[in-house]
């Protein structure tokens, strides 16, 4: 329940910060062409706090935190007296309205840029993209990359964290592969060309990297168990924190990956459990738990094992002053911008599943870990959502405002308001298409929970 509320807590926070981000954005343009602001809104429904501006604007947050609105003075929809016609936003230039409408989804890009900015200059905890294993018959072993390398490029261009991997990998998403270059132990780089053919995964059981067949160099899992979910099956076994697992059905246990293996693979199997307590050995049963994934049921136990940092030669932070954060900020806003508008083209054209859309549900447990982790982690979060709204906002739907940006365009080339029936059309349809874009997240938000 704590954790609920954590994730509902920080969602609230970041849907704030982003809503009140976009909102001004348009205001703040509004205001500049002389449009009267009649109210700036965080949050649909009943206001639970409200003020009155000495610019004549009321500012109010309300009960809903799913959004946020502008009330511009507009003739469309009220009666305006002759001495303020001229602050009505129906009543300004066509660009004027087109600068008011972009304003928002700008205003997120920016947001975006200063969000990274600030995390660059606090600095990132990073791990220098160093292989520990390639998995076998995996495409990352049929293209020659071996245990020990580092991987300096991808596709000519540089890499120096596996989060940059991670990036990398997801924009060749649909290819038929990806030119790789890494660095052996003795410091000789040569050029990799990785086949993608076979290359597929479902982001809610693995990563681009490990379907790959790339295991990076990282934290290493002990099989010391450092937490047992209460009332779970390895609780109700009896297995305590401090333990040491040494055997599962008369398998010898080398490592943690194996003791998930085995328990994915025997829902509601009892097994036999070794393990150390103290120096003595003791036996116990276990039955893992049925849980039903998308794809397949698996055995659940409810451990965690105790984690060994990263070596300290593969830890650096990745920071820079505040001129160079500018540019560090602009071009991670760029490369984000790029990639989401490649994975909306492969979600129009089928190459990636309309599986992957999340909804408000793992937004928010994505802000409530993101910020558990620490503000750098949180702020990175923060970014990535503004990128994403900017962008969705941008879209040629009638009820966005790229919808609006797509009207006021055609108003500047032919010289003529797009007429109202057309547009309440446009509306109509435009709603119909986000709730089905919407119900879709939400369906695929309960799915994965």
């Amino acid at each position: 329940m704590t954790g609920v509320l954590w994730n509902l807590g920080a969602f609230i926070v970041a849907l704030g910060i982003l809503v009140a981000v976009h909102e001004f954005g348009h205001f703040w343009v509004a205001r500049r062409n002389g449009v009267k602001v009649e109210r700036f809104s965080i949050g649909f429904g009943k206001p639970i706090w409200r003020r009155m501006g000495k610019d004549g604007t009321e500012y109010v947050v309300a009960m809903i935190p799913l959004g946020g609105y502008v009330k511009m003075l507009d003739g469309r929809v009220d009666e305006i007296p002759p001495e303020q016609r001229h602050q009505a936003f129906d009543s300004k230039s066509v660009w004027a309205r087109m600068a008011i409408v972009v304003a928002g989804p700008m205003a997120n890009f920016l947001f975006a840029v200063f969000a990274f900015w600030l995390m660059f200059m606090i600095g990132v905890p990073a791990v220098k993209p160093v292989l520990n294993e390639v998995t076998p018959g995996s495409p990352a072993a049929q293209g020659g990359l071996a245990p020990g390398m580092e991987i300096v490029a991808i596709d000519g261009k540089r890499v120096r964290t596996w989060e940059d991997v991670n990036f990398a990998l997801i924009g060749r998403l649909g290819e038929s592969q990806t030119r790789f270059e890494a660095e052996d132990g003795y410091g000789q780089r040569r050029e990799y060309r990785i086949p993608l053919e076979q290359w597929q995964f479902n982001p809610d059981e693995t990563s681009p990297i490990a379907a790959l067949g790339l295991v990076p160099v990282g934290p290493e899992l002990t099989l010391t168990v450092a937490e047992v979910v209460s009332g779970g099956p390895a609780a109700l076994a009896g297995v305590q924190p401090g333990d040491t697992l040494q055997a599962l059905d008369g398998e010898p246990l080398a490592h943690w990956n194996q003791v998930v293996e085995l328990i994915q693979a025997a829902p509601e199997q009892p097994m036999e459990l070794l393990l150390n307590r103290e120096g003595q050995t003791v036996g116990l049963t276990l039955t893992p738990e049925r849980r039903e994934s998308r794809e397949r049921v698996i055995g659940y136990a409810g451990l965690a094992p105790e984690v060994l940092p990263v070596a300290e030669q593969y830890r650096f932070e990745l920071s820079y002053g505040p001129v160079a954060a500018i540019g560090a900020g602009l071009q991670r806003t760029w490369e984000l911008t790029v990639l989401t508008f490649k994975m909306i083209g492969k979600l129009l054209t089928g190459i990636v599943s309309v599986d992957n859309l999340s909804g408000p549900i793992s937004i928010a447990k994505g802000a409530g870990v993101s910020a558990e982790f620490g503000l750098v982690y949180f702020l990175a979060f923060l970014a990535l959502v503004s990128v994403n709204l900017g962008i969705i906002n941008l879209l040629p739907l009638p009820v966005l405002d790229g919808g609006h940006l797509l009207f006021y365009l055609v108003e500047a080339v032919t010289g003529r308001p797009v007429p109202e029936k057309i547009q309440e059309i446009g509306f109509k349809i435009g709603a119909a298409l986000l709730l089905m874009l919407m119900g879709l997240a939400l369906f695929n938000d309960f799915a994965r929970l």
